[in-house]
């Protein structure tokens, strides 16, 4: 969906293009043996390599190589049987080496497709350009000392993917769906956890504007580092507006690198925007060119898990779903793997519903997820049951849910203890509308006389004098026959 910023000389729309930052799961980094455990003590995971001392090479990591090819295939996009670690040299106090071993212009993976769904129902593609291997840099720390900075060298030559869009996205919105899916993919294959707040996925934004039915590309600025999509989205919906009112004024946009202030909403300039030629890329000689088979590939192919686009047309089309329903159910693969677990033997349709509307509702209100829910998706499923075999009514269902999320108790447990078990002889009911019916003679005969409306008035008589235990559809049955002799 087109975000449209309206202007004095005209309308505007944007043009986005993502690079996004996906650190590979491995237990050890690009070109060492050290490790990428989270939260270790500054440089206590750090190797000879990852600290540039001299004689030492760089070993490729082939776990890491698996782990992008997967990701390339599970964008459909091209696997290249040919690749070339590329040396990007640029100074930093935290890039020992003085260099960053990247991809350049042989990069592992080519083009590929990411289908993002949006709110409104409707569905888009967006280009992936390329996937590239190359290690992270050390992280800089300012807040340690008043007059110092330090270094921490932990992330230096962690294995990063970095995932380059086209500049296919027109909103802000379109933009944080497409890295919501990315996000979700990376999780199903398990390569990347996709933790923003850890860093283990970074995204870079770039945005220009430019007049709505043009197809020009105009002057883009990349904002660094975001990281969190509420942030992403606010950076790029200012830096768009920015770039429209400098056009607007007369003004020009210079290409350039921005950071995000969140405390202002404001993005501002970090360096001029280098081009590729001023990192003066080359082959890295200590490397060589990455050969990968047709049968190395293939292999990984097989093994790969149901994907989010499958798993969601198979919702759809073998299980009776919703498109809605079946996107929110497949959007993280811990829901989609607990309603899988609650659809067995019972109603997909029922029990989507319970867990998009009721569960997802509780675990809401007190800020968890679905993987530390208190309620197992086996509980849940024996909840269904006894709505199924009439022994609880949809009403009571809601009531004894809210008893196990808050205890963990089983929903027979509860309904034994709390003497919920529904009223479904016929005769017991008969009864009951017999007694009511005699005391009400006046209001059977004004129902008889047609006044129809006092149905509900019967029903909720015989639900009072059972204390709401009489299972409502035999109720309604029974009563409809007694009413009309």
């Amino acid at each position: 969906m087109t975000q449209i910023i309206k202007g004095n000389t005209g309308n505007w729309e944007i043009v986005i293009g993502l690079e996004v930052h996906a650190q590979i799961t491995s237990k050890s980094k690009l070109f060492s043996g050290a490790s990428t455990l989270f939260g270790g003590e500054p440089n206590s995971q750090v190797s000879l390599v990852d600290a540039a001392m001299p004689g030492m090479l760089p070993v490729l990591n082939a776990e890491c190589v698996k782990q992008a090819v997967r990701s390339g295939l599970a964008l459909k996009a091209k696997i290249n049987h040919h690749s070339v670690f590329d040396r990007k040299n640029y100074f930093y106090a935290d890039l020992p080496q003085g260099y960053q071993i990247s991809q350049f212009s042989d990069p592992i993976v080519g083009e590929g497709t990411i289908i993002i769904d949006m709110k409104d129902g409707t569905s888009r593609s967006i280009g992936v350009e390329r996937i590239h291997l190359e290690q992270d840099a050390g992280k800089s720390m300012h807040d340690q000392s008043p007059d110092s900075s330090f270094i921490d060298l932990n992330r230096a030559g962690i294995a990063l993917m970095e995932i380059v869009s086209k500049p296919d996205m027109r909103s802000a919105e379109e933009a944080m769906e497409y890295l919501k899916k990315l996000r979700t993919i990376m999780r199903y294959l398990g390569t990347c956890d996709g933790d923003m707040e850890k860093g283990s996925m970074r995204c870079d934004a770039n945005v220009s504007v430019r007049p709505v039915g043009s197809t020009e590309l105009r002057t883009r600025c990349e904002i660094k580092n975001l990281n969190s999509m509420r942030f992403m989205q606010q950076a790029i919906t200012y830096e768009a507006n920015r770039h429209v009112e400098a056009y607007e004024s007369g003004g020009t946009i210079a290409q350039e690198t921005r950071l995000f202030d969140a405390n202002k909403c404001e993005t501002r300039t970090m360096r001029t925007k280098e081009d590729a030629h001023d990192y003066r890329y080359f082959p890295d000689p200590d490397l060589l060119p990455l050969e990968i088979s047709e049968e190395f590939i293939n292999k990984l192919r097989k093994d790969l898990p149901e994907l989010p686009d499958d798993k969601k047309e198979r919702y759809i089309n073998a299980m009776g779903l919703s498109k809605y329903d079946a996107s929110v159910l497949v959007a993280d693969k811990e829901t989609a793997k607990y309603f899988e677990e609650v659809a067995k033997g019972h109603d997909a349709k029922m029990a989507a519903n319970w867990i998009t509307a009721e569960l997802f509702a509780r675990l809401n209100k007190n800020g968890e997820n679905i993987e530390n829910s208190p309620v197992s998706a086996k509980e849940l499923g024996g909840l269904l049951s006894l709505i199924t075999d009439n022994t609880i009514s949809g009403k009571m269902a809601k009531d004894v849910f809210d008893t196990m999320f808050e205890t963990g108790k089983s929903a027979s447990q509860i309904v034994e203890e709390q003497g919920l078990k529904q009223v479904t002889d016929t005769g017991a009911i008969e009864k009951i509308i017999e007694e009511i019916m005699a005391a009400n003679q006046d209001k059977v005969d004004e129902y008889r006389s047609g006044k129809d409306k006092l149905f509900g008035f019967f029903v909720g008589q015989a639900m009072k004098a059972s204390g709401g235990k009489v299972n409502p559809q035999v109720l309604n049955d029974l009563l409809k026959k007694k009413l009309a002799s």
